[in-house]
């Protein structure tokens, strides 16, 4: 038998935009490529997958109970992304389904990112790109100013992987650093608020970078926005869901707050046409992930956790199931 034909089978559901994990995973296991078939997955799973052990999702393809019933021998569930609110973690529990994600492969560049669009906000970056390219600089008064960024109050919705990684690269500004997390961290030094209204409260500028639960969504609706005021600015690098989307709209048409910058959004890819003409808005394609390094190491994460499946030893980004 060859070594390819000695492989473990690992079936891979991917968009057909997203083949940077490809050659990675064939190179090392057997794969059954649903995204390659042209039946509709359902049909495809019942025909082909029920012996599959393992399944790399790449993307965001729902995984629910309906889904799972086509895989009964499932037991690996590998995602690519840090969040899981795409996967019915409770049935995947129920069904001795593990399940991984991304860990800290993405965590460096989504801070980067954060970063970014705060400064892009503040500065009113984007805003002064397009008027150099008008030609409008020659006319005196026209460009309204930016917002200093050093100095700013800073209150970080998850203070997880990312969210640690946003606040050592604020220090350097001279941000003060506060936080909202599910449990206050121990040995952290930034300031615990237990409540996101009194976090925004005493703040300038709200980052989230928090999971996307049940418990989280619309953690920032109104009441947090007028909570944070009329100069505060929001940066949204987790999930759309975060935030009240509509109440977003309606706070920065009305002035309620100052700004935003927001990679992520609720009904992805369609973005509230109200925000195209906001030049204290900053608009980003879900890409604080998308860097090449940022996919190499997720790619080496999953084919990491996929040996160790295969292996028998400890998964290297294990997701709690509850």
């Amino acid at each position: 038998m060859s070594e390819s034909s000695e492989s473990p089978l690992v079936l891979v559901h991917r968009p057909p935009t997203l083949a940077y994990m490809d050659d990675h995973l064939s190179r090392n296991f057997r794969l059954l490529n649903a995204h390659a078939s042209p039946d509709p997955l359902p049909v495809f799973l019942a025909r082909h997958a029920s012996s599959v052990t393992a399944f790399v999702n790449i993307g965001r393809l729902k995984i629910d109970a309906e889904l799972l019933t086509h895989l009964p021998s499932l037991q690996l569930l590998v995602c690519t992304s840090v969040g899981t609110d795409h996967v019915d973690l409770a049935e995947c529990k129920r069904r001795g389904i593990a399940v991984t994600n991304a860990g800290d492969a993405f965590s460096d560049d989504v801070a980067d990112c954060a970063v970014g669009l705060l400064i892009s906000v503040l500065r009113r970056v984007p805003a002064g790109d397009r008027y150099v390219r008008s030609g409008k600089w020659g006319k005196p008064g026209e460009f309204q100013l930016g917002i200093k960024v050093s100095g700013k109050r800073v209150g970080i919705i998850g203070l997880g992987s990312i969210g640690s990684r946003i606040a050592k690269r604020l220090e350097p500004f001279g941000c003060i650093i506060s936080y909202n997390s599910r449990t206050q961290k121990q040995s952290i030094p930034y300031k615990y608020y237990s409540d996101v209204v009194s976090l925004a409260a005493d703040n300038d500028v709200l980052v989230l970078c928090c999971s996307l639960t049940d418990q989280t969504r619309h953690v920032v609706n109104r009441e947090v926005m007028e909570s944070l005021g009329k100069e505060g600015v929001i940066i949204n690098v987790g999930r759309g869901g975060l935030i009240d989307e509509e109440e977003m709209v309606k706070c920065l048409v009305e002035g309620v707050i100052g700004g935003a910058g927001l990679d992520v959004f609720e009904k992805e890819p369609q973005v509230p046409v109200e925000l195209f003409g906001m030049d204290n808005v900053v608009l980003s394609p879900h890409a604080a992930v998308a860097t090449p390094g940022a996919l190499e190491s997720v790619s080496e994460v999953a084919i990491a956790n996929l040996k160790a499946f295969f292996s028998n030893q400890p998964l290297v980004s294990p997701v709690r199931l509850g």
